[in-house]
């Protein structure tokens, strides 16, 4: 079934001949570069774009993945954090985000000769409230990945049996995602969860998130790693590391890691 996948995947490739990528160095983009590559070698193009909220890490990964695949790979700008739509950030942030960088690939890419931009959307994004997946649709995207019906469990599968050292890379979506929907995004806000979270990656740790909520810094560890977290970290120095950040409280999310947290008022305001 897999194999059946990959092999409509490549066919869809060899039919569009050259295709700009929107490549943010998540695992679903990546393989969708991968296998582009490998049918369609220099036709095509790996761009990734560079705002305030993207980690710094983030894009050094995906520099050195695209380097490894083979593809070529350019950074454009992005501006979103310039649209009030976007920073004020209403349950369709996203939206903007998507609109923002699909209005800068799609002229790109035809300048470029590159017919299609497609991008790193998987089968269950689909069922997810995910509003830049009609920003990208309007502006004429294809989604390689949710078109042949790839999962995210599948997307890991199929990254590693192409041997990509990624397959099982966290999700890392970008930094904008940390706030509660109406709490208004800057770059000031962006910039200290970003150095929060290297904080925490520098110290072993990979399946994370940093929320932000006014003042207060919410931690969100895997739930079966709270316990070790608490005993082995040294606290107060932490609290005070994420303070000179700009943090004045620190917490910890008992719940535990979860993707996709953020959404879950929705659910509530749905209800209501």
């Amino acid at each position: 079934m897999l194999t059946q996948k990959l092999e409509t995947l490549q066919a869809i490739f060899a039919e569009m001949d050259q295709v700009l990528i929107a490549y943010s160095g998540g695992i679903d983009s990546t393989l969708v570069a991968k296998i582009a590559y490998d049918v369609l070698g220099d036709r095509a193009l790996a761009i990734t774009a560079e705002s305030a909220s993207l980690l710094p890490d983030d894009l050094e990964d995906a520099r050195i993945q695209a380097a490894e695949i083979g593809i070529r790979h350019e950074v454009v700008q992005t501006h979103e954090m310039d649209n009030p739509e976007y920073t004020a950030n209403p349950i369709n942030r996203c939206y903007f985000c998507k609109s923002e960088l699909h209005d800068t690939l799609k002229p790109l890419a035809l300048q470029r000769g590159y017919p299609y931009v497609v991008d790193g959307v998987n089968a269950d994004d689909l069922s997810d409230y995910r509003p830049g997946i009609q920003a990208a649709k309007e502006r004429g995207a294809r989604s390689p990945l949710a078109e042949v019906g790839l999962s995210k469990l599948e997307v890991r599968e199929l990254a590693k049996y192409l041997g990509l050292p990624w397959w099982d890379k966290p999700a890392q979506p970008c930094l904008s995602s940390r706030f509660p929907y109406g709490e208004t995004i800057t770059v000031e806000k962006l910039q200290r969860v970003g150095k929060a979270e290297r904080y925490l990656r520098q110290a072993g740790l990979k399946t994370l998130r940093v929320r932000s909520e006014s003042d207060t810094a919410r931690i969100e560890l895997p739930a079966e790693q709270i316990a070790e977290f608490v005993t082995t970290t040294d606290l107060p120095t932490l609290v005070q590391e994420f303070q000179s950040y700009g943090f004045r409280y620190v917490t910890l999310d008992l719940e535990g890691f979860r993707s996709g947290k953020l959404n879950q008022v929705l659910q509530s305001m749905a209800i209501s």
